[in-house]
């Protein structure tokens, strides 16, 4: 069973259509980010594989179990465009909220929240607060955040679309990092072709509205990446790939 299967899934919102026939796997430990227009369905996707929507038809399964399951058993976990920390709260408070949450005794989350700020690089800035921080470093502790409780399975919706280009960069390839570290499978939305490239291990391509999967395009790119990489003629031919998929006529 992959980690996440959605199958001939489609969502309306009333007589809008923002998704249309969608089958998508992903493997355990894979990397795979989905592209497309504005307005083309992807947060909507990825809605509704967080168990945050449910789809008009088709379905829906996260390791095996539908989302709002794997909700409840801490499968996932889900950094958004925002990162929405509490700017009362050090980092290290921000980081262990969840766990907070859902009763973890003190001693534990301390221990937790050491453990996955040493895993982003910030374990100096604990006792800091939100806006002592630059953006960056914020989205490092809502990622934190969300492998607190250790998820398998990590779901991000355009987490760098607010950063500079060399922030998107430095950050693109930390996350590489901390998947090998932690064995993660990555879900991720984004508009910007090059990050999904250097990325990923396949590029999933939506159509515009209402957005079904026209493009599914495999990066052979060696790992591990890094600089070097986005200066590879082999990197710069599969941001063409995917500019050809969104480019397909339906």
């Amino acid at each position: 069973m992959p980690a996440i299967l959605c199958q001939h899934v489609s969502m309306s919102y009333g007589p809008l259509q923002a998704l249309r026939d969608v089958s998508l796997a992903v493997a355990h430990g894979e990397f795979v980010s989905l592209v497309g227009p504005s307005g083309s369905g992807k947060s909507t996707l990825l809605r509704l594989i967080a168990g945050l929507a449910e789809p008009t038809s088709g379905r829906v399964l996260v390791d095996g179990m539908l989302p709002d399951t794997a909700r409840q058993a801490r499968r996932y976990g889900i950094v958004f465009q925002s990162p929405t920390l509490y700017g009362w709260r050090s980092v290290a408070d921000n980081v262990a909220l969840p766990l907070e949450i859902i009763g973890v005794p003190r001693e534990e989350r301390e221990a937790r929240a050491a453990e996955v700020l040493d895993l982003v690089g910030l374990t100096e800035f604990a006792r800091a607060r939100p806006s002592q921080l630059s953006g960056g470093m914020q989205q490092r502790v809502a990622l934190a955040r969300a492998l607190a409780y250790r998820p398998p399975i990590l779901l991000m919706d355009e987490p760098f679309a607010a950063l500079d280009d060399l922030t998107r960069e430095r950050l693109a390839q930390e996350l590489l990092n901390i998947q090998a570290r932690a064995s993660l499978t990555i879900f991720f939305v984004t508009h910007h072709i090059a990050d999904a490239v250097f990325l990923s291990d396949r590029v999933a391509v939506l159509s515009p509205r209402p957005g079904h999967v026209r493009a599914d395009i495999p990066i052979g790119l060696p790992r591990p990446r890094g600089r070097a990489t986005r200066e590879d003629p082999a990197f710069l031919a599969d941001i063409v790939r995917v500019r050809q998929g969104l480019e397909i006529g339906d």
